[in-house]
């Protein structure tokens, strides 16, 4: 399975990961130029490291989000996140056009998600699955039960 993750993010490294991490990178310099916005630049560096390696990895509600969260999600979203988000899914759909490409459209999608609001999310390692029928449930290692 790790074999797997490796040649699928080695895959999209070279297709598109390099690009969207650009694009994060971009966002979160921006971002940091005022006090005021650098934990929105902080959030898109953790975001481009998980654009450019995504597969293996998900993200989880951070514990403790709240009202700041979704008020700094909001202007966020005004901002920056209504781009990236767009840059995900043209690329999500560029992807779908071929039948090899639909695990890199879908995981593109969900990254569209995770870059419209992104202050209430944590990456973390995801468990590979028991089987084939529990495949794409989101189990997520040391994960609070």
């Amino acid at each position: 399975m790790d074999t797997l993750r490796l040649l699928l993010n080695v895959i999209w490294l070279v297709l598109q990961g390099w690009i969207l991490a650009l694009a994060y990178l971009l966002a979160g310099v921006i971002a940091c130029i005022f006090i005021v916005t650098i934990p929105f630049g902080i959030a898109s560096f953790r975001l481009a490291g998980f654009v450019l390696w995504p597969f293996g990895r998900t993200t989880v509600r951070a514990p403790g989000a709240g009202v700041a969260s979704a008020v700094g999600n909001l202007l966020w979203f005004l901002l920056a996140g209504w781009w990236l988000a767009l840059v995900h899914v043209v690329a999500g759909i560029g992807f779908c056009l071929t039948v090899i490409g639909i695990p890199f459209g879908v995981a593109s999608f969900k990254l569209a998600a995770v870059g419209l609001f992104p202050l209430v999310k944590r990456v973390v390692e995801a468990a590979p699955p028991r089987d084939w029928m529990h495949a794409g449930s989101g189990v997520v290692q040391g994960a609070a039960r």
